[in-house]
This record gives C-alpha cells, sequence and structure tokens, in this order.
C-alpha cells in the first residue's frame, strides 16, 4: 500500500541521491554533530525557508518559527530554544526575521478574528499599539503591512536581549549578537532593519537607532 504522501517520500530519495551524489560524505558529517552558527527566530509561513533564502546547506541554521515570529517572554517554544541554542550549541548569532505581507501582521491590521490565533497575534498587537503614531501617519495599508513587519521584528530583538539566557550569556563574556531583519516575498532580498545588538548596554543605543532609521524612510524599504 502506497503511502497518501508517496511523492513527498520520493521527492526525498531524489534529493537525497542527488546530494550523495555531489557529496558522498554529507550527510555522514551532518550526522556527527551540528555546530551551527545562527539562531533563525522566524515566521512559520511556507515562502520563509531560512536555509535557502541564505543559500546555506542544512545544519548552518537553527531554527525557531511560529506565527508572525513573535518573542513572547511565556512562550517556553521559544525560551527553550535560545536556551539551547545559547547554552548548548553556542550559537553566535540570533536573527528575528519578519517578513513583508505577513498574514498575521494583516490580521492585526485588519482587527480582523482568524480564531484561536487571535490570542497570539495580540503580542503584534501590542507592537502596533505601542507605534500607533507611526502607523498610523502612513495613509497605504501595504506601508502599514512593512512598517509593522519591521517593528514587530524589532520588539522581537528587544525581548530576546531581555531573556535570562541572553542576558547571562553576555554577563559572562560569550560571543552573542542579536540582529533584527526583514524578508520581502517580492525580490527575496533581506532587509537589515540596523539593530545589532552584542552587549546588555548596547540594546537601547541599537534600538532607537533602528527606529529613527524607519521614521526617516520615505516609504517601506524591501529591497
Amino acid at each position: 500500500m502506497k503511502s497518501p504522501l508517496q511523492s513527498l517520500l520520493d521527492s526525498n530519495r531524489r534529493w537525497s541521491a542527488a546530494v550523495t551524489a555531489q557529496d558522498p560524505h554529507f550527510f555522514e558529517q551532518l550526522a556527527q554533530q551540528q555546530s551551527p552558527k545562527y539562531l533563525w527566530i522566524g515566521c512559520s509561513d511556507s515562502r520563509v525557508p531560512a536555509t535557502q533564502i541564505v543559500d546555506l546547506p542544512p545544519g548552518e541554521i537553527f531554527v525557531q518559527r511560529n506565527v508572525a515570529n513573535v518573542v513572547s517572554h511565556t512562550d517556553l517554544n521559544c525560551l527553550s530554544t535560545i536556551q539551547f541554542a545559547v547554552d548548548a550549541l553556542k550559537v553566535e548569532h540570533i536573527i528575528v526575521v519578519g517578513h513583508y505581507g505577513c498574514g498575521g501582521v494583516q490580521a492585526v491590521l485588519d482587527d480582523r478574528r482568524v480564531g484561536l490565533v487571535d490570542n497570539w497575534l495580540r503580542h503584534v498587537g501590542d507592537v502596533a499599539r505601542k507605534h500607533g503614531d507611526l502607523l498610523n501617519s502612513l495613509d497605504l495599508m501595504d506601508m502599514r503591512n512593512a512598517r509593522l513587519c519591521e517593528l514587530n521584528a524589532i520588539e522581537g530583538v528587544v525581548n530576546v536581549c531581555n531573556t535570562t539566557m541572553v542576558m547571562d550569556a553576555w554577563e559572562r563574556g560569550q560571543k552573542l549578537s542579536v540582529h533584527a531583519w526583514c524578508y520581502s516575498l517580492a525580490n527575496g532580498h533581506i532587509n537589515d532593519l540596523g539593530m545589532h545588538v552584542d552587549a546588555r548596554d548596547a540594546l537601547w543605543p541599537s534600538y532607537e537607532q533602528a527606529l529613527q532609521r524607519i521614521t526617516r524612510l520615505p516609504e517601506p524599504h524591501r529591497g
């Protein structure tokens, strides 16, 4: 009896064969140990695959994804991922990655009920309220979406930096930086939001700089 997912299984075998043909020792080396330098906290959106859009092979990025790339201080899934990445894997970079046109962000802007996920998206709603003056100053909805996607990533970096795991890592002198990005589905480009934090006392200066950069842009930078 064939699996109802046979097409995926067949694709897996073709992919494995192609990778092995290119590098006969690839899976042998991959199975030994993972030692990624990066933790990617991104959206669950199927169009934003972490390793693919930065052209890295499997094993190079540790990944945590959820709807609208939220970083919440009460989310044990995300916190556990950060703890393992920082303490066990010793990643050097944590990247919070939003993407323009995010459906979760749009649901918040539309004040639209979606279902159970509405409770999760209240975190994004908090970001929208915090930066209400900036968002309300934009006439076009796609501009508001882009700005809120950027702001949500920036606020996510703040939340990452305020976790006990990251603060403890900096306290003991561990090399660790936290960054905010936003990805464009339109052209595949990543927009560096200019927030890079590598120490506790660097958080708020970097935050203010990132907000000033967003405010100065005449329209959301998508490339």
